[in-house]
């Protein structure tokens, strides 16, 4: 029997070598099943049986654990004490005596309990490396191959698993081709029963803020950071920059040398448009800011309702409010004021219909 148990041990320890399996842990999940598999073996048999691996010798027993009892009642679960004297002299009333349990084939029988087990907690270890990999991840980008679409659900290839990209994650618009290769945001990283579970996303606002963050050297550096985001997926998206340093221009620094920069996360975003705009402490200026392309001629803040009244000349009120209100919808998101927007000659026809 020792050619098997002394592979069983070899098998342990290299788990434990290459995995961090902890070996002891392991030993005790194959005794386990040990235990099952004799049960299913002896399906009528009773009691408690426990199993008992050899930590040097790798050599697998199996005990019936019983009472000693003076009356025996349950013999399944207890034993005499006369009897239980011949196994062990010294025991008295009330002790525990393990009675050793003779199987057939019980190496052969342990060698292939423990390979199962050994499969199990090898899948058991790559899933947890798997999912501590990607967990760290969360809240990054990955780029994978979309390798299978089912219903509406896009599943993306992420070489040592795949992640999901639902439709509510998926982008308005946009078609996903099987095996085509895109960046995705890792929204949720979560353990199951199956292994890690990762929802992807290619509509999250983080997926444009990473982006920008690997495109912008500045960004990189601290030089430039990003203030806030506001995105419509697959149209378009607002974000406010702002340069710790006054030399540098962060919309600039974004934008890049003949708008290189922001043309690449326009592309790996299929066409979606991005106006960049400079963030600033004063809440009135950021808000003018963040109506940009549109020219703005007065900001009134009122913080009681948190809204921000608008007025802007009467060629621009189209430009500012947007097609359907994206404009201001987008500036509303960015800033965190509620925007009013008003021509010019409105604001004047309101004061003289007052006087």
């Amino acid at each position: 029997m020792g050619r098997r148990e002394s592979d069983l041990l070899a098998a342990v320890d290299d788990l434990e070598r290459t995995r961090g399996v902890d070996r002891e842990m392991l030993l005790q999940a194959v005794e386990q099943a040990l235990v099952s598999a004799y049960r299913r073996h002896r399906p009528g048999a009773g009691g408690d049986v426990v199993a008992r691996i050899d930590r040097e010798t790798g050599e697998p027993r199996l005990f019936l654990r019983k009472e000693v009892v003076q009356e025996v009642k349950d013999p399944d679960r207890e034993i005499g004490w006369d009897e239980a004297r011949r196994i062990q002299p010294s025991v008295q009333v009330g002790d525990v005596v393990e009675i050793p349990v003779e199987v057939a084939n019980l190496g052969r029988i342990a060698a292939q309990t423990a390979k199962q087990v050994v499969m199990q907690k090898l899948r058991e270890a790559e899933r947890h490396m798997v999912y501590e990999e990607y967990a760290q991840r969360e809240g990054d980008i990955v780029t994978g191959l979309v390798s299978r679409i089912v219903g509406k659900n896009a599943f993306i290839d992420l070489g040592k698993t795949e992640a999901i990209l639902p439709p509510s994650e998926q982008v308005q618009g946009e078609t996903l081709r099987q095996g085509q290769r895109v960046k995705v945001y890792l929204v949720e990283v979560k353990m199951t029963n199956r292994g890690p579970q990762i929802l992807a996303s290619r509509s999250h606002p983080g997926l444009l803020k990473r982006l920008f963050e690997l495109e912008v050297p500045e960004i990189q550096q601290g030089l430039v950071e990003i203030k806030a985001v506001a995105r419509e997926a697959g149209s378009r998206s607002k974000v406010a920059v702002w340069a710790r340093d006054p030399h540098i221009d962060p919309v600039g620094a974004c934008v890049g040398p003949k708008h290189m920069r922001i043309s690449h996360i326009v592309d790996e975003l299929g066409g979606e448009k991005i106006d960049v705009i400079e963030w600033s402490p004063d809440p009135e200026v950021f808000v003018a800011n963040a109506l940009r392309p549109a020219k703005v001629g007065s900001v009134t803040l009122d913080p009681t309702t948190k809204t921000a009244h608008i007025v802007v000349p009467d060629y621009q009120l189209s430009l500012a409010i947007g097609k359907a209100g994206q404009n201001a919808r987008l500036a509303a998101k960015l800033t965190g004021w509620r925007v009013d927007i008003r021509s010019e000659s409105q604001v004047q026809g309101e004061e003289a219909g007052g006087l």
